[in-house]
């Protein structure tokens, strides 16, 4: 029985995970759409960068549909009664890499904002969103192998 019970544990650990990192992304969307809204104000600017802002929303957008629709995870690789330290190690490197993208995220949408108020480089800041939006997609796409212990960080 406590099995059992440490592995439905387990489950809702990643499952409360994956939905507090995709609550904090569609916070960071929200944000995202504030810069949209802001750059519509000017018509020359808005139709300048809607492009690149499209297509960092549907990266966004993309990464928290990945986040919410994943399989819940974890359980099946614990299984076995005796757990490796390095393999724990993957799985926290693996989590700890995933909330680091949403804080760079965070950051990198933050700086966005504040170019708009002359105080950095529009054009910069969204080429970092973008690559860190491609970064943590690419990275979250990594997730199984991580699970099953394939592929290390």
């Amino acid at each position: 029985l406590s099995g059992y019970m440490e592995k439905g544990e387990r489950r809702k650990a990643d499952q409360i995970l994956r939905e507090t990192l995709a609550a904090r992304l569609e916070q960071s969307r929200l944000q995202l759409s504030n810069v949209h809204q802001e750059l519509g104000r000017d018509i020359i600017l808005a139709m300048d960068y809607a492009e690149p802002l499209g297509r960092t929303d549907n990266l966004l957008m993309g990464l928290i549909g990945k986040i919410k629709d994943a399989p819940v995870g974890y359980a099946g690789f614990f299984d076995a009664n005796k757990v490796k330290e390095d393999d724990l190690a993957r799985i926290y490197a693996f989590d700890e890499s995933m909330y680091n993208h949403v804080i760079e995220i965070d950051a990198s949408i933050a700086a966005a904002e504040k170019s708009l108020q002359g105080e950095g480089d529009l054009n910069s800041a969204i080429r970092r969103l973008t690559t860190v939006l491609q970064q943590a997609n690419q990275d979250f796409a990594s997730r199984d192998e991580v699970i099953k212990g394939v592929q290390s960080l």
